[in-house]
């Protein structure tokens, strides 16, 4: 696969204004070998792919992806690439365990992003087919590893025309933005960009995503937004946008020192996520729990409405919250007891929508305190404690003499929870006693105390 990067790479030119290289192996712990402003010259970059070591163990490619888009593809990032310039992702893979790469693909090309892939091995075809950029049939490549001189050229001219191409793509969209990047044409030049996008007709919608061939039938008609961007420009924010709407959009390069293409593109808006779309728990507590939900919605909501009752069959509370809000504390609730939370919003439109999630306060969890042990002739001890109410479900005792006949032999008592003391009898010498709370799912920490045992008659008892 070097051997091949290094045919591939041999005939670009390198440097700032040129073509940049970055390489990140994959491997159990992916690893960034060189960032895209390392190598300015054919000569680095040949010397670093001879030196370039094969990691070894697991394919974590999803952690490979994140680490590319982190450290390398993202503009912005230290060694990164540079805003509005075109950034091709070339996946070289044995197609062995590649992971759950449809996402981050995805966001990659939401990003900009160009993803190729090359595939030596029995790979998923389904997979990688949805993994990179159209057309399939350009920048999906399946060869033996022996054989990977046969598509150098042919993989090469893929990136040649995605970095030349004068193109317009879509990213970050929401339900009611986007934005557009090209590659800054009239970088140098005087000059601006004209902007122009509307929302599609239902027959327009319907047939098809767009060209570059000047302006759609929408924005050249009276129904539509107009924006400028300067001449060093390569991102325009869309704003206002209607949810779930297909929108085409042209950039015209105006310029008196040269005549460019008016390019064009449609995208969809997402469809509204209406709150609440998500209930989360915090701040469990006693007798109290902190709901939030989301999204924030104050300009479509007017309020929210939260019912809250006990299972299975508790009182029914209901608090309202207002549309600034995103989230109520839950007071005066039961220890250890679950609810059915409810979170209702109305919406200005006349829209209601409910999401609903269990909750938990947490057990009472009293602390055992002040063990004391009162000897009580040659071989009984009066046993004493002291503990804080509520939330028991009683009391678990042991003991065992420390120079019993039998080394290790234990004995045990359960207690209820309204017990405090009791008396042990037929102790054996050097006895220790422990006593542990029980909660409802499981036995606490305790408290241990030693018995001893005197012959001239003067016993007492130590905690420890």
């Amino acid at each position: 696969m070097l051997a091949f990067l290094s045919e591939l790479l041999l005939p670009f030119s390198l440097g700032e204004d040129q073509v940049r290289v970055g390489l990140l192996q994959v491997g159990t712990q992916p690893r960034l070998e060189f960032g895209f402003d390392a190598h300015g010259a054919q000569s680095g970059l040949q010397e670093a792919l001879r030196n370039v070591k094969p990691l070894r163990g697991d394919t974590n490619t999803v952690e490979a992806l994140r680490m590319a888009r982190e450290r390398a593809l993202r503009p912005g990032a230290a060694g990164g690439a540079r805003e509005g310039l075109p950034r091709v992702l070339v996946w070289l893979t044995d197609g062995v365990k590649p992971g759950d790469v449809i996402e981050p693909m995805a966001e990659l090309r939401e990003e900009g992003v160009a993803v190729l892939v090359v595939s030596t091995g029995h790979s998923n075809y389904q997979l990688l087919r949805q993994v990179v950029t159209p057309p399939v049939e350009n920048n999906l490549y399946f060869v033996d590893i022996d054989d990977m001189s046969i598509i150098t050229e042919d993989l090469r001219d893929a990136i040649i025309e995605i970095i030349r191409a004068e193109r317009i793509t879509v990213r970050d969209v929401a339900t009611d933005s986007a934005t557009l990047q090209w590659r800054p044409v009239l970088s140098g030049l005087t000059g601006y960009y004209e902007i122009r996008f509307s929302p599609l007709s239902p027959g327009e919608a319907g047939g098809g995503g767009g060209g570059e061939d000047g302006t759609s039938p929408s924005t050249s008609g009276a129904h539509y937004q107009r924006l400028t961007k300067s001449a060093e420009s390569s991102t325009a924010r869309l704003t206002g946008l209607k949810p779930d709407t297909t929108y085409t959009a042209t950039l015209t390069p105006e310029s008196n020192e040269q005549a460019f293409n008016t390019l064009s593109i449609s995208f969809a808006t997402k469809p509204e996520v209406l709150s609440p779309a998500v209930v989360t728990v915090s701040e469990s507590g006693l007798t109290s729990v902190r709901v939030s939900w989301g999204p924030s919605q104050p300009e479509a909501v007017t309020s929210y409405y939260v019912e809250y009752s006990a299972l299975p069959r508790g009182k029914l509370h209901a608090v309202t919250v207002g549309r600034t809000q995103n989230s109520t504390l839950l007071r005066d609730l039961q220890p250890d007891t679950t609810y059915l939370v409810t979170v209702s919003s109305r919406h200005a439109s006349g829209t209601e929508k409910a999401m609903s999630v269990k909750v938990c306060t947490q057990e009472v969890t009293p602390a055992l305190a002040d063990l004391q042990l009162t000897t009580v002739g040659s071989d009984s001890v009066q046993v004493n404690w002291r503990s804080s109410p509520g939330g028991l479900r009683g009391y678990w005792l042991t003991w065992e003499g420390q120079r019993s006949s039998v080394p290790g032999q234990r004995s045990s008592l359960y207690l209820p929870p309204d017990s405090l003391s009791t008396r042990l009898n037929s102790l054996p010498p050097a006895a220790r006693v422990c006593v542990s709370p029980i909660y409802r799912t499981a036995r606490g920490e305790g408290l241990c105390c030693t018995a001893q045992f005197h012959s001239n008659g003067l016993p007492y008892g130590y905690q420890s």
